[in-house]
C-alpha cells in the first residue's frame, strides 16, 4: 500500500488531490501519512478522518485546539506551526502533494525531498525562490519531482520518449484572467471581487487574482526554465481565453505537440498521482465539435508587466525570484486588504526589484535555504516599508 501525504490540503489542489484519493479507494488503498492545511481546520479534520491520516497539521497555532477537538476519538494526532509541518514533510511516504501556496511551501518540500521520495510539486513558488537548490536536493536523495502545474505537466508528458535537446520552444498558455478584455484604463478601478472570479478555473482567492495580474504567469515562465532547463529564449506565452490547450512543445523539426484537456486540475494531479501509468480519471471529455474553434493571442505586455519583469528576472537569476516572489506575495496581500489599487501591485514588485539591486548583487546565487529564507524576509520588510513610504 503506498504512503502519501498531502501538505495543503484543504486548498484547491489539495481538494482536487483528496477527491482523486477517495475516488481511487480512499484509506483501503493508500496509507496516508500527513495532511496539513490551514484555517480550515473543520474540513482538514474531515478529511483526515475520511482517510485515516496519521496527523492532520494546521499551519496556525491558534488553531491547534479547535483540530484536536475536531479530531478526537479520531486516532489522528494533531499538530500545529512551521515545525510540525517540517516534521511531518519527514515522515516516510512514497509520494507527497507539495500544494501550499507561496513561499510558506518551501521549507516542508526540501523535508520531503531529504527522505528521496517523489514530490508532486504544486507549489511552483519552490522553483522560483530556490530552483537551483530545491533540483540539486532532489539530485542528491534520488527523489523525483513531478510538476503538477497543469501547464508544466503538459510540457512534462509532451517531453515523454522525446530528448530534450531537441526542443526548440515551449509556449506556456494564460487565459488571461478575469481582465483579459477590460480596456487598459480600466484597470486601475479594478476590485479585489473583481479579480476574483475566474472564467475558466476554479481555483482560491489568491491564484485567481494572480492570475488576473498574470504573476501567475510569470511564476510559471520562471518556472519552467528552473524546472526543464529551458533557456529564457525558448519559453513563450500565449494568452488561450478557452484554456483548453494548456502547453506546447515545440520541436526543432516544426512540430508542435499540444497538450488538451478541459480547465480540471484533476487532470495534472491525476497523472503525477498514477504515473508513470495512466488510470481512468473523474473528468470531463472534450467535444471538439462543441469548442469549434481556439484562440490565441500575444499577451499585452503593457497590460501584464509582470510578464517582463519575469524575463527580467531570468536575466538576473541568483535570488532575484526569491525577491521577485516574496514582493508579490506582499503586493497581493496589500491588496486584497485594498491598500493598493490592482496596477500598484506590479509597481511595488518592480520597486523592490530596483531597491535591492542597489544594497545587494540580485545575481548572487544562494548556497542554502536559510540564506533564500533571509532573502525572502528582507524582500518582504522592504516591499512593506516602499508601500507605506508611498512610493508607488
Amino acid at each position: 500500500m503506498r504512503k502519501v501525504s498531502v501538505f495543503g490540503a484543504t486548498g484547491s489542489i489539495g481538494e482536487s488531490t483528496f477527491d482523486l484519493l477517495m475516488g481511487q479507494g480512499g484509506a483501503e488503498a493508500y496509507d496516508v501519512v500527513a495532511l496539513s492545511g490551514g484555517r480550515n481546520v473543520a474540513r482538514l479534520a474531515e478529511q483526515a478522518r475520511a482517510l485515516k491520516a496519521d496527523i492532520a497539521v494546521t499551519a496556525f497555532d491558534d488553531c491547534l485546539p479547535a483540530l484536536r477537538e475536531a479530531l478526537a476519538g479520531s486516532g489522528v494526532q494533531a499538530a500545529s506551526g512551521a515545525q510540525a509541518l517540517i516534521e511531518a514533510a519527514h515522515r516516510p511516504a512514497d509520494w507527497i502533494m507539495s500544494g501550499i501556496v507561496g513561499a510558506a511551501g518551501l521549507a516542508p518540500g526540501f523535508a520531503a525531498l531529504s527522505q528521496g521520495t517523489t514530490l508532486a510539486l504544486a507549489n511552483k513558488e519552490s522553483l522560483v525562490t530556490a530552483g537551483p537548490l530545491l533540483m540539486a536536493e532532489a539530485r542528491a536523495h534520488g527523489a523525483t519531482i513531478l510538476p503538477v502545474d497543469s501547464e508544466h505537466s503538459a510540457i512534462f508528458q509532451g517531453l515523454v520518449g522525446e530528448e530534450i535537446g531537441a526542443v526548440e520552444r515551449v509556449i506556456i498558455t494564460a487565459s488571461g484572467g478575469a481582465f483579459r478584455d477590460w480596456p487598459l484604463d480600466r484597470l486601475a478601478q479594478a476590485t479585489v471581487a473583481e479579480a476574483s472570479s475566474h472564467p475558466n478555473w476554479n481555483m482560491g482567492q489568491r491564484i485567481t487574482i494572480d492570475s488576473a495580474s498574470m504573476f501567475n504567469k510569470a511564476l510559471e515562465v520562471i518556472e519552467a526554465k528552473e524546472f526543464f532547463g529551458f533557456a529564457p529564449e525558448q519559453i513563450e506565452v500565449l494568452v488561450h481565453p478557452q484554456s483548453i490547450v494548456h502547453s506546447i512543445v515545440g520541436f526543432r523539426d516544426g512540430a508542435l505537440m499540444a497538450h488538451l484537456g478541459v480547465p480540471d486540475m484533476r487532470h495534472a494531479i491525476g497523472y503525477a498521482l498514477n504515473w508513470p501509468e495512466r488510470q481512468a480519471l473523474p473528468v470531463a471529455r472534450l467535444d471538439l465539435v462543441a469548442i469549434g474553434s481556439l484562440e490565441f493571442r500575444a499577451p499585452d505586455t503593457e497590460r501584464f508587466p509582470a510578464l517582463r519583469l519575469a524575463r527580467e528576472v531570468m536575466a538576473t537569476g541568483g535570488l532575484s525570484g526569491t525577491v521577485f516572489n516574496a514582493a508579490k506575495e506582499i503586493a497581493l496581500d496589500l491588496f486584497i486588504a485594498g491598500r493598493i489599487g490592482f496596477l500598484q501591485m506590479a509597481a511595488l514588485v518592480e520597486a523592490v526589484l530596483e531597491d535591492t539591486s542597489k544594497g545587494q548583487g540580485l545575481g548572487i546565487a544562494a548556497v542554502d535555504l536559510d540564506m533564500v529564507l533571509d532573502c525572502d524576509a528582507e524582500a518582504r520588510a522592504r516591499a512593506k516599508a516602499i508601500s507605506e513610504q508611498g512610493r508607488i
